[in-house]
């Protein structure tokens, strides 16, 4: 159920709170950017994120100032957008963009369980190259160490999306021009390896390659 803060006032018809909705875009965006304030100065970092279940969890290194602000039991909101296309309109004012967008509310919770850390930290792998969890050497003791982990709840979230075509005054249909989407869309190239690499590229890499060019 929205709350005051997840309540979409402006264009509510675009606004979702289906978890179905706001799973598959935190799922599908590799960036997130995390806003919070200390002593009233405000920050947005762009981080990359892995939702496991009904947390969103972030990691970086220990020193982190962003993970350690949010680790002492922050408030922040992290805003994720996937941009599907460019609305243009006959009219400068009616121009716009397709999008799918989430934001999250919630209080950050530090994560000190080793395993539930070995587990984000292994999400958040599989999130940026699916399949890759398991073809890479796990972090050590020592490395865990040195990472910090954060996971935000998903109780406070809303999702926002548009799509289809411009919506043009009436009067403006009949001027002479053109007016339409253009599609915009992520997609992996051909995977480029390291100069010492001694292995072939793995297929599902390739595959991941494959699909996105189809």
């Amino acid at each position: 159920m929205p709350t005051d803060r997840t309540q979409l006032r402006r264009r509510a018809d675009r606004g979702s709170y289906d978890r179905v909705v706001i799973d598959a875009v935190l799922d599908e965006a590799l960036v997130g950017h995390v806003g919070f304030a200390i002593d009233g100065c405000p920050a947005v970092i762009p981080m990359i994120h892995a939702r496991v279940g009904d947390h969103l969890y972030l990691h970086g290194a220990a020193g982190n100032h962003t993970l350690r602000s949010l680790a002492s039991g922050m408030e922040a909101c992290v805003t994720v957008t996937l941009v599907d296309g460019l609305v243009l309109a006959r009219s400068a004012f009616h121009h716009s963009l397709n999008y799918r967008s989430v934001v999250v509310f919630a209080t950050a919770e530090r994560v000190d369980d080793p395993e539930e850390k070995r587990r984000a930290v292994a999400a958040v792998v599989e999130h940026v190259a699916p399949g890759r969890s398991g073809d890479c050497r796990p972090p050590t003791p020592e490395e865990l160490r040195a990472t910090l982990v954060v996971r935000l709840p998903l109780t406070e979230v809303s999702a926002k999306v548009r799509t289809g075509p411009p919506v043009d005054d009436p009067d403006d249909l009949g001027l002479p021009h053109w007016a339409g989407e253009i599609p915009l869309v992520l997609t992996p190239s051909r995977p480029v390896p390291d100069a010492a690499v001694r292995v072939p590229v793995p297929e599902y890499l390739r595959a991941w390659a494959r699909s996105s060019s189809t």
